[in-house]
């Protein structure tokens, strides 16, 4: 999605592609606004264009349906509705117009080797990717705050308390208009990008006005919501560690380090190749990327709408299993894990007490029951009940001798 740089190969050295760069050269014009300040990108050759087509299509394809399908999941199957699914809902909404209102237009102009529905559409284009691009982007920084946050909540979470989670999704959409914006109103434009065959902000423009819209996107829309997420979930993983082995299965550690890891490697792996070669185009030489090199941070860019269900929606217990009951036309059964697997919640609780002039920790694992097993909750009673009543219980001893509880973490996690 980085403007080429790179001067426009001659006719003469391009036998056979004259029409195609000339073709292309025209509509860059039209829909750049640059007034022949700069020359135009070097277009790809056919069969380049013809690999950007496949490759857009198959994102444009896998994207839709994936997407659609968290939509469909979501509004089969009641067990799916909570709090922090609605959030990965709202990514996978993103995703999904991106596939729908953008990728087909960049599709379409790569089939043909040139920009096809003028100023206008290229504006157009570039202010609904950029703006559901960073939609995405901050969904995926509050979807990781949320977690730490109800997993470091001292209190158990509320599973049907919508808000704070309305109010993040709320905040990731009006955070996204906020910097998408200033494009519209003099703040930098949107103009054609690569090799004229999509369009996005202008990366190119060496004024200050435009260099300063550039480095604060940078920091405050592929930055920062890359450092929240790295908080967020390095502390998550803390906290797990810190709960010992023979309460939480090595496994599930194990499973949740790989999670991890996997969400932060593809986001660097989609948006960071893309914020540099921005970064490369703004400031660097206007012959520095080549086509080739230009078009190539586009497309991962864009494979994040692949990546992003798969990452947060199939590594999702909850989202599997539904699926799975999706694909064998199967309706669950009363009480079935299908229905209820989603009200199960791995609770954490790490007890500080106090001994004499020594504080020790405990640690204890418990499932919450379900609403209609009122004696299975009884016997997963927290470990930090009063202390007379356990004392008393167990023995006749009084609870003046029991330590009583300093500090209490209350962890929640789903799996």
């Amino acid at each position: 999605m980085i403007v080429s740089n790179a001067s426009l190969i001659s006719c003469e050295e391009c036998p056979g592609d004259g029409a195609v760069v000339a073709a292309a050269t025209d509509a860059y014009d039209k829909v750049s606004g640059h007034g022949g300040t700069f020359p135009p990108p070097s277009s790809l050759s056919p069969t380049g264009h013809l690999v950007v087509a496949v490759c857009l299509g198959f994102i444009g394809t896998v994207g839709c349906l994936s997407n659609f399908l968290v939509l469909a999941l979501f509004c089969r199957y009641r067990a799916l509705r909570t709090p922090i699914n609605l959030l990965l809902v709202s990514i996978s909404a993103s995703d999904l117009l991106v596939s729908v209102l953008g990728t087909p237009f960049s599709f379409a102009a790569s089939t043909q080797g040139r920009w096809l529905i003028g100023r206008a559409g290229c504006v157009w284009y570039g202010f609904v990717n950029a703006f559901l691009g960073i939609v995405s982007l901050i969904s995926l920084a509050v979807l990781s705050y949320e977690r730490y946050s109800t997993m470091m909540s001292p209190v158990m979470a509320d599973g049907r308390d919508y808000r704070p989670v309305l109010r993040g999704i709320c905040f990731s959409w009006l955070y996204s208009v906020a910097w998408t914006m200033p494009p519209l109103l003099g703040w930098s434009k949107y103009g054609p990008e690569g090799p004229g065959t999509t369009c996005s902000v202008d990366w190119r423009t060496q004024t200050p006005n435009n260099i300063s819209y550039i480095i604060c996107l940078f920091v405050f829309c592929l930055v920062l919501p890359f450092c929240v997420i790295l908080y967020s979930y390095g502390k998550l993983l803390l906290a797990i560690r810190q709960v010992r082995s023979s309460m939480v299965a090595r496994h599930r550690e194990q499973r949740v380090l790989v999670m991890v890891v996997t969400m932060v490697v593809c986001y660097l792996l989609c948006w960071l190749p893309y914020g540099i070669a921005a970064l490369l185009s703004t400031f660097g030489s206007h012959h520095l990327l080549t086509p080739e090199a230009s078009i190539t941070p586009s497309l991962l860019a864009k494979f994040s709408t692949v990546i992003n269900p798969f990452i947060y929606i199939f590594m999702n217990k909850q989202f599997y299993r539904c699926f799975r009951a999706f694909l064998s036309c199967s309706v669950p059964e009363r009480g079935s894990s299908v229905k209820t697997f989603s009200r199960a919640t791995r609770t954490l609780r790490t007890v500080r007490r106090e001994k004499g002039n020594h504080a020790s920790a405990q640690a204890q694992s418990s499932a919450l029951s379900l609403p209609n097993s009122a004696q299975s909750a009884d016997r997963t009673a927290p470990a930090y009940r009063d202390c007379a009543t356990a004392a008393a219980a167990t023995s006749h001893s009084p609870a003046a001798h029991c330590s009583r509880p300093k500090l209490i973490l209350v962890a929640h996690y789903r799996e």
